[in-house]
């Protein structure tokens, strides 16, 4: 039987120094010379027992692969540590380097009045699983997970923070429905299919999105989206062109990635799509799209790919379901865009998409994209209350212990500052120069913060009642 240990103690045993514990389990980073060397180090994982028991996830790119393990409902476990040890002692013996800084997980929170009253719109509107009372995941474990957390003073006006769900064509007014039907509500429906904007009860809104309408974008983007778009892929606007391919366990996944791979080599024409694979114990999901300076988008050689990469899934009998496709995007309106990206680069260890300047991605390509729009005047009258409330929605960064100082450090030097840190080490609130605010998140040492207090609290508790009991004696 597997024993849970801390996030401290996980980091602390022998083999586990490529790890960081972070909200969801223990990751880590090993960098590659590109796809061919992480499909094989994914296939050689295959053949490991200690991870055919415990598989990881694990997520291939092109110069990296990230992996992930947890135990559901429990944390990190001795099991965890088994399969830290494998990966790392594998990665060495193929000369793979450890990046450990890169690691990270992003979720967010929302400040509600009746938290139980906006949970389920959310839990409809992305799809996720409820867990406890106060939490949402998504259960392919790609997206950020959702925290509720109770609102003492009311915010009334319209959010600065709201979230962008891209959704197969097919399924997008189905999850509208069921957001309405979950206690929210539409508010804007302008672009029709192409865009639905929804909000909770308390006003949290999410814009659910697919292709559909979107045919005067282009023609070589419409022809895909009525071919291979309409078979096992789906545009998922924001994120490029996705298809979920389920599999039984992680060899038959290696065995797919080892099929892929040699499709998403170079045409001869010095273009090379850019292919993200992410491997989970139901299947694995394949992104395409072609990264140019002057511009992100899906062509004709993405399309060549996915027909391929369909061709080689049905040679190993794997089927694709769409409805597991989606992407997520975070938007942030600010009165001077330019004034609060700075800071949200540093925070977020984001960069600057190359062909748009009001966009951030991941420099590994795992976390939301964020992308800032203005807040205009003559459409908003309300701009100057909107932007002095309070969000009810933040971000929470959950970064390796050893890294926080610098990334916090970073984020002031970009125009950010250090709102409340009373709970430090466990984490700080920090806010951009327009009042939006991040949580830096450590998880090692909270166990032993809370073990602490709670012995602490235990012994005061103690102390009052032998007290109480040494009076009556006396009476």
């Amino acid at each position: 039987m597997a024993s849970k240990l801390t996030a401290r103690q996980f980091q602390a045993a022998d083999g586990a120094r490529d790890w960081r514990v972070l909200a969801d389990g223990a990751s880590a980073c090993f960098r590659t010379t590109g796809y061919p060397q992480g499909a094989d180090f994914v296939s050689r994982l295959a053949g490991l027992d200690v991870v055919v028991r415990q598989p990881p996830d694990v997520d291939v790119r092109g110069s990296a692969v990230t992996l992930r393990t947890l135990t559901p409902g429990v944390g990190v476990t001795t099991a965890d540590l088994g399969v830290a040890r494998a990966v790392s002692g594998l990665a060495r013996e193929m000369g793979l380097q450890p990046d450990p800084a890169v690691v990270q997980e992003i979720n967010l929170t929302i400040d509600a009045s009746d938290a139980a009253a906006v949970r389920p719109y959310w839990a409809a509107a992305l799809g996720f699983d409820p867990v406890g009372d106060d939490e949402l995941v998504d259960p392919m474990r790609r997206w950020p997970g959702f925290w509720f957390q109770h609102m003492d003073t009311p915010r009334p006006l319209r959010n600065r923070i709201h979230l962008d769900i891209g959704l197969p064509y097919e399924h997008a007014a189905r999850r509208v429905q069921a957001a309405v039907a979950a206690g929210g509500r539409v508010v804007n429906d302008d672009a029709g299919e192409s865009c639905m904007v929804t909000a909770d009860a308390e006003g949290n809104e999410a814009c659910l999105s697919s292709f559909e309408g979107r045919g005067q974008r282009g023609s070589v983007e419409q022809t895909i989206h009525t071919t291979v778009g309409r078979a096992d892929w789906r545009f998922t606007v924001y994120d490029g062109l996705r298809a979920f391919f389920g599999t039984p366990d992680l060899a038959t996944s290696a065995a797919f990635l080892a099929a892929v791979v040699p499709l998403a080599s170079d045409d001869g024409t010095g273009e090379r799509p850019h292919v993200a694979l992410d491997v989970r114990p139901a299947g694995v999901t394949v992104r395409l799209r072609t990264e140019r300076d002057d511009g992100w988008g899906i062509g004709a050689r993405d399309a060549e790919l996915a027909r391929g990469i369909s061709e080689a899934a049905a040679r190993l009998g794997l089927v694709a379901d769409p409805a597991r496709v989606q992407a997520v995007k975070v938007g942030i309106d600010a009165l001077d865009r330019r004034a609060v990206m700075p800071f949200w680069q540093a925070v977020l260890g984001y960069v600057v998409r190359p062909d748009s300047d009001v966009q951030l991605v991941d420099p590994v390509d795992r976390g939301p994209g964020v992308w800032f729009q203005d807040m205009l005047p003559e459409l908003d009258p309300r701009h100057a209350e909107r932007a002095a409330q309070r969000n009810r929605i933040h971000v929470d960064v959950f970064v390796p212990d050893d890294q926080a100082p610098t990334r916090i450090a970073a984020a002031v030097a970009a125009g950010g500052r250090v709102v409340y840190d009373a709970e430090a080490p466990e984490w700080w609130t920090l806010a951009d120069p327009e009042g939006n605010e991040v949580d830096v998140a450590v998880v090692p040492g909270r166990e032993e913060i809370w073990l602490a207090a709670q012995g602490a609290e235990q012994a005061e508790q103690a102390e009052v009642h032998d007290a109480e009991k040494e009076e009556v004696t006396h009476e």
